[in-house]
């Protein structure tokens, strides 16, 4: 690789655990972010085991454990009803099954690990202000173009750069994200402020009818996470903006009084219209290679976005070790163990949205038949395929 490091464009927990990654398997990594200071906009995330298993590949384990609540049941609610539909037990029996526990943390929280993670280690090196907006290779570099039009060299490319990446704009040219017509709406609120009947150490899930809501502990329990979506239609993309009560209880009024009880708690409402794209099978392209939403943007309806870009890290440090820096051999291997993988993803959270968190009538009445069926040794086997390891498994399964 001679002394060009690897560029990674994108700050985010995609971008930063793959240069912690990387780094950890002995490449030096210029990481390129856009903004002025390196962040994370958001409330809550949701961690599966297969992130706790890239928290160990990348050697924060016990630190993010640290950090992490973890959390007893994934529960699902009627919203019309206020009763239980079913739960997953997370505990023992699934903890010895998948090797980790279910978490939940505050995504700046996390950020802030791997931005402690990455400041720490020699060989990895951060920017700020520093947009890429395009790029060109040949056989021996790749030249990362910003924005002001400085020109940085690296052995390969990263795109790390989110839903709306220039990188694959390039690469895979399939234009804007596709617009679902869902807004989410985001809240953190003093634990206090949660009615204690709902103070569940849970992952909570209200479904309604083109709508739902979601709840849990965040930060040592001193904040609850509020996050609430239905459909409205919405055109085009929003990021953060700010929404009174008003607007987000409009999606709600069809709900049962608890459930609508819950948004009344929340304060500092802010939206965002959530986008996804297709999935496609080539995100590479000689020394170029994208990561995280730049590759595989998904709804949040499997909790799986961040988790999905720390797997791409697990695998990206580890194909690029095992060819031995060799670009030309690593990001294609790395692609087609990747690739089947998040498209399974993608497309199960479009249907899980659909199937699962949304429907009406006989469809939600089939819904709670079906889940209700479920032993909890079934649950744990369905979800074998998603918590059992750390994103080197080739394919879907």
């Amino acid at each position: 690789m001679g002394r060009d490091p690897i560029i990674v464009a994108g700050g985010g927990i995609g971008g930063l655990a793959a240069a912690l990654g990387l780094a950890r398997a002995g490449f030096a990594v210029q990481v390129l972010e856009k903004a002025q200071r390196l962040g994370e906009v958001g409330a809550g995330i949701q961690l599966g085991p297969n992130a706790f298993h890239c928290f160990d590949a990348l050697g924060i384990g016990d630190v993010a454990r640290g950090m992490a609540i973890t959390v007893d049941r994934l529960r699902l609610m009627d919203a019309l009803t206020a009763e239980e539909i079913c739960h997953i037990d997370l505990g023992e029996a699934f903890r010895a099954r998948f090797g980790n526990p279910y978490g939940v943390v505050h995504r700046g929280d996390l950020h802030g690990v791997f931005l402690k993670a990455c400041e720490a280690h020699p060989r990895i090196a951060l920017r700020t202000g520093a947009e890429v907006a395009r790029y060109d290779q040949d056989g021996a570099a790749v030249t990362a173009f910003l924005a002001d039009g400085e020109a940085v060299r690296g052995a390969a490319l990263i795109g790390a750069d989110g839903l709306w990446s220039n990188i694959r704009r390039q690469l895979v040219g399939d234009g804007p994200p596709r617009v679902s017509g869902h807004t989410t709406y985001r809240s953190v609120i003093p634990t206090e402020q949660m009615p204690e009947d709902l103070r569940w150490n849970a992952a909570t899930l209200w479904a309604g009818p083109k709508c739902h809501i979601v709840h849990y502990p965040l930060q040592g329990w001193k904040t609850f996470n509020l996050v609430v979506t239905y459909h409205n239609d919405a055109p085009e993309p929003v990021a953060g903006k700010p929404a009174s009560e008003e607007e987000v209880l409009a999606g709600f009024h069809h709900v049962h009084p608890t459930a609508q009880s819950i948004i009344r708690h929340g304060r500092d409402w802010k939206l965002w219209v959530l986008c996804d794209r297709e999935p496609v099978e080539r995100w590479t392209a000689g020394r170029v290679a994208l990561l995280g939403d730049a590759a595989h943007p998904m709804l949040q309806y499997m909790a799986q976005g961040a988790c999905m870009a720390m797997e791409d890290a697990v695998c990206l440090a580890h194909e690029m070790a095992a060819h031995d820096g060799d670009v030309a051999r690593a990001l294609p291997a790395y692609n087609a163990r990747r690739s089947l993988r998040t498209a399974r993803v993608q497309l199960t959270s479009r249907a899980i949205g659909e199937h699962v968190y949304h429907p009406a009538g006989a469809h939600a009445a089939l819904r709670n038949a079906v889940m209700r069926a479920k032993s909890q040794a079934e649950w744990r086997d369905t979800l074998a395929w998603l918590y059992g390891g750390d994103g080197l498994e080739a394919g879907p399964a």
